[in-house]
């Protein structure tokens, strides 16, 4: 067994994600079978030693059945309120599921914006570590009742890897109707699986789907948010809802993504994947060497322009003069002033105007 393998198995904080294909179908709704199946490798996993964080598809889709409908809505009003039905039903299935071995579930409902903002991320945080400390199972969801296009994760792929940061996972198991990621589509035939990704060239050549009849992920967003957890320090597995007896054990099926050696900071992983920006900032050439090169803070000098409205506080992108966003960071002004320091050095501002545009310490590099 590989060592990404070995760690997964033994991890002690685990984020468990379960895909809306594993629970529900478009003609049964929820399917109570498939979800205490889950629980019962999820509770043989605690039994074992980990602190479990399961995050949960399925609202929309066990809201089909009881609303009548029978595909899953294109418009944002009949998804929501197939998720308002689902998500109470969803909550009681995880909740009497749990019950069986005398667990409480917790149920935690977030929406991009709550991830986006530093202060609410602090209070997810907070209450996800509450919840686990009084021995609670936290359950959770994107809150798609009130999340709009622009305030979507886009997929709860991409939620579980901000959860397992969020919660300083070991490890993040993403289970779906999938058993790996393979080199093209298995359904088409000569497919292969690849066991193992340790780095990007490993994925050269990768064709990733979009997703099914009910989820709204498919395979590019598992690759996508499997490579986020790992580049954030998270070794991920991901395989088929199927194989949670294993993945949640041996931890010998599917596919294994191996994490960077030294696991992002919490403030860097918020500033370089979950943070909205809200504006860029142009640098010359020589800024971006010692901004990605020197890992030294931006000044004004370096900075040749700027779009957007942001104020000090906020998340903005760093852009090269080839037009790439080299990195982000936390910008120290507000756009307004700003706009009158760009270009002078540090010596030509006023006292009050010479710390750097954006600190080494507030900098992501992409």
């Amino acid at each position: 067994m590989s060592d990404t393998r070995e760690v997964i198995a033994s991890a002690r904080r685990v984020v468990v994600k379960i895909g809306s294909s594993a629970i529900t179908s478009v003609v049964g709704g929820l399917d109570r079978d498939r979800l205490d199946r889950l629980v019962d490798a999820i509770e043989a996993r605690m039994r074992a030693g980990s602190d479990v964080t399961v995050v949960s598809s399925g609202a929309v889709g066990a809201g089909l059945a009881p609303l009548g409908l029978t595909s899953r809505p294109r418009d944002l009003a009949t998804k929501q309120a197939a998720a308002s039905v689902g998500q109470l039903a969803l909550a009681h299935a995880w909740g009497t599921s749990f019950a069986r071995y005398g667990r409480t579930v917790g149920q935690v409902l977030l929406t991009a914006d709550d991830i986006a903002r530093r202060t609410q991320h602090r209070n997810a945080q907070r209450t996800l570590d509450r919840l686990r400390a009084l021995h609670a199972v936290p359950v959770v969801n994107e809150n798609d009742t009130v999340a709009t296009t622009e305030l979507r994760f886009g997929d709860n792929d991409r939620l579980a890897a901000l959860v397992s940061h969020l919660v300083g996972a070991d490890a993040l198991i993403l289970l779906s109707d999938v058993d790996g990621l393979y080199d093209g589509d298995p359904r088409k035939g000569n497919a292969t699986l690849i066991p193992e990704v340790t780095s990007p060239e490993d994925l050269d050549g990768v064709v990733a789907g979009s997703g099914g009849a009910l989820g709204t992920g498919g395979m590019a967003s598992k690759l996508s948010a499997a490579r986020l957890a790992a580049d954030s320090g998270v070794p991920v597995l991901l395989t088929a809802a199927a194989r949670a007896d294993r993945a949640l054990t041996a931890a010998d099926v599917g596919t294994a993504f191996s994490a960077r050696p030294n696991r992002m900071s919490a403030r860097t992983f918020w500033v370089r994947h979950a943070a909205d920006t809200h504006g860029e900032l142009h640098l010359d050439a020589g800024a971006v060497r010692a901004v990605v090169e020197r890992r030294r803070s931006l000044l004004p000098a370096g900075v040749t322009g700027m779009s957007g409205s942001f104020h000090a506080g906020d998340v903005v992108g760093l852009v090269g003069p080839d037009g790439r966003t080299v990195a982000r960071g936390v910008v120290a002004y507000d756009a307004s002033e700003l706009d009158f320091m760009i270009g002078f050095s540090t010596q030509q501002l006023p006292p009050d105007l010479q710390r750097p545009v954006v600190h080494a310490d507030d900098l992501a590099r992409l």
